[in-house]
């Protein structure tokens, strides 16, 4: 390997009395996508704001670029030292032009007048080579997160960096978008490009790393090559233990299995989804597995009425029901978690407090109007203490939590209602591997105490490690259904099988 680009020495930060980074060490070189992964809390934000130079470290650290020792005062500082972050929220003005975000706060004037057509014949050949299909001209409220994500990109090659540093970049894309992306960065890698990966998604880790460093509690506590980059390994860093025990199902259906509590009778919608039956026994775990396009989180909109059906309906306890909207689903006893709980579950402005007592509002209010703060207060101290949902207080907005406590909230707001059927679609989406093991403890639980639960989820391990029988969607349709046994556990290569169809060419 050629000298490092990058080489931050015994950096350390203190916020009053937490230490949050104690001596990290960080090397990184140039034509190199380094992927740098930890819990939530683990130092990995903390920094990066120092590398970009939003944090100021403590005294005694060093960070050198090219081998030059360098003083980062500020983001014009960093931005002068060649570092461009892209954070997990965008941070574009959807107002202005592509060419003006490309430009903002380097702009070209003449006279005291904006020189756009300088500026947008200035980003021309940078979205030319990065493959852009907008133009400079296009307002940036009218693209999509992936041209969104562009003009980031975009805007940080113009400033000529030489550390692009991508904070959970895939989070708000799409399944192409996110593809298109990863062939871009493994572009800019080829170009020349050190590129710093920050995702919790060991996925991406295995597609695009070419090293990995993993920070504990504000500690570097390992580096991997890519030959060592391994599921097991990342884990039992970050987390100090081993990925087998995150899976815990102390629950066991087989010994008592009762009538179905949810059933659904070849339901469809004349579109996505075609004439699917299943069904879910109290205490069972199931999970809903399929490829992306194979319509689960269809099916999961038409039992909860958030779409219409054109055939088939739903029953509850052995009887049907008629359920047009979610809210008569979550009265008759069906809840289900959006996976997508910033944009479609939380109020991100609003208290954990408020956010958790939504559904029950009308059930708790004295004299049917007036709310009662105290019973409200109790149920989310209940719920932080049951959850284990960690923030200092109920009363503060749930937008400055963590993704696993705020998936953890939510939760706890569709759990206030005492349902009877809980559906959960990818329960675990952009939550942290500590997290994601709290969330499974609270699955099984759920599980043992008699709720019928579906789980939607494109993390196959996960629909191995937690769930009694799996039922696999492709195009539309029911393709396959296995049960876990003691002597015969299902694998990610049979839900694969059934979920590409390659079962039936084997077969044949």
């Amino acid at each position: 390997m050629s000298d490092p680009i990058l080489e931050m020495r015994r950096v350390s930060k203190s916020f009053f009395s937490i230490k949050a980074l104690r001596n990290v060490d960080l090397t990184v070189y140039a034509s190199e996508i380094h992927a740098l992964m930890g819990e939530n809390g683990a130092g990995k934000s903390t920094l990066m704001k120092i590398l970009s130079g939003a944090y100021r470290p403590d005294p005694g650290g060093e960070i050198r670029i090219e081998g030059r020792a360098v003083r980062i005062d500020g983001p014009l500082g960093g931005r002068a030292a060649g570092i461009s972050i892209i954070y997990q929220e965008l941070s574009l003005a959807p107002n202005l032009s592509v060419a003006e975000n490309i430009y903002l706060g380097r702009e070209i004037s003449h006279s005291g007048m904006l020189a756009r057509g300088a500026m947008r014949s200035g980003v021309g050949p940078i979205l030319e080579r990065l493959g852009a299909d907008f133009a400079p001209s296009s307002l940036v409220a009218h693209l999509s997160m992936g041209q969104r994500q562009l003009v980031e990109i975009a805007r940080a090659l113009h400033a000529r960096s030489k550390i692009l540093i991508m904070d959970e970049p895939t989070t708000a894309l799409s399944a192409g978008e996110s593809e298109r992306l990863f062939a871009l960065i493994r572009q800019l890698r080829a170009e020349g490009l050190a590129i710093i990966y920050i995702s919790h998604r060991m996925d991406e880790v295995y597609a695009l790393g070419d090293r990995v460093t993993v920070l504990r509690d504000g500690t570097l506590v390992g580096s991997l090559d890519k030959p060592q980059i391994r599921a097991d390994t990342i884990v039992r860093l970050m987390v100090g233990r081993e990925v087998s025990s995150f899976y815990k199902k102390d629950h066991d259906p087989r010994a008592r299995l009762g009538p179905p509590v949810l059933a659904v009778v070849d339901i469809a919608d004349g579109q996505r989804v075609k004439g699917c039956s299943l069904t879910v026994h109290a205490g069972e775990v199931v999970g809903l597995a399929g490829l992306i396009g194979a319509g689960r989180t269809e099916l999961a909109h038409l039992i909860i009425g958030a779409s219409p059906k054109t055939s088939g309906h739903v029953e509850l306890e052995g009887r049907a029901v008629t359920v047009r909207t979610p809210g008569e689903a979550l009265d008759a006893g069906i809840a289900y978690l959006t996976e997508d709980r910033k944009a479609l579950g939380l109020f991100l402005d609003m208290s954990c407090l408020d956010n958790i007592n939504l559904a029950v509002l009308g059930r708790d209010a004295k004299l049917g109007c007036i709310l009662d703060r105290d019973k409200a207060r109790d149920r989310a101290n209940n719920a932080f203490a049951a959850l284990g949902i960690r923030a200092p207080d109920v009363g503060v907005p749930v937008g400055g939590l963590s993704g696993g406590n705020q998936q953890k909230v939510l939760l706890s707001r569709l759990l206030a209602t005492t349902p009877k059927v809980l559906i959960l679609d990818e329960p675990t989406r952009g939550v942290d591997v500590g997290a994601k093991s709290e969330i499974y403890t609270i699955i099984d639980n759920l599980a043992k105490s008699g709720t019928a639960i579906l789980v939607i989820s494109s993390d196959l391990p996960e629909i191995i490690g937690i769930c009694d029988r799996v039922i696999v969607m492709r195009a539309g349709r029911i393709a396959g259904e296995m049960r876990r046994t003691a002597t015969s556990p299902f694998s990610q290569e049979d839900v694969m099988a059934l979920a590409t169809g390659t079962e039936q060419l084997d077969a044949s």
